[in-house]
């Protein structure tokens, strides 16, 4: 073998080890949030969401949500959010609450149960794994897009589809 070979025989074996380094797997991806929720608010899988007659909270900060969101999704921030702010709703409404992960909407939809909202879900590895699995986002204008605000670059790496922004 020439040793001018070398270099790209050995990139070719070291880039997937580089890579995974640097970005999660779907299994430690549920891994990671199986150990993250405390279970609080109930779990709702992608596949298994209807949007239609939910009202949608995206509990991210201003500038993931306008990056993308959930169709029909309305922005609540997380570190602000009282639930006095959905007073004008029936305390049954079906409401979907969803975040990068799925940390933030969780402590979000517990202070909706502290209210007496009754039928609070949470969405199963937030926006990352709702896109993952092949849910529509869109962006401010409700277009389709395919970026996703990555919240920073540690939880960046559980973004396991789509265009990072960070």
């Amino acid at each position: 073998m020439k040793l001018s070979c070398l270099p790209a025989i050995l990139s070719l074996i070291l880039i997937p080890f580089s890579m995974n380094a640097q970005t999660g797997t779907e299994p430690e991806f549920r891994e990671m949030l199986d150990k993250m929720y405390k279970k609080t608010v109930p779990l709702v899988q992608p596949e298994q969401v209807s949007l239609d007659g939910a009202t949608i909270l995206d509990t991210r900060q201003q500038e993931e949500y306008v990056v993308s969101h959930l169709p029909g999704a309305k922005f609540v921030d997380y570190g602000s959010f009282k639930a006095e702010s959905l007073e004008d709703l029936p305390k049954d409404t079906p409401i979907l609450v969803y975040c990068s992960v799925g940390y933030r909407s969780e402590r979000v939809g517990e202070k909706l149960q502290e209210a007496g909202f009754t039928n609070v879900k949470n969405l199963y590895g937030g926006i990352f794994y709702w896109y993952f699995k092949g849910g529509d986002i869109v962006n401010m204008s409700n277009a389709p897009t395919d970026r996703i605000h990555t919240y920073n670059e540690k939880w960046g790496k559980w973004c396991l589809k789509g265009e990072k922004v960070n």
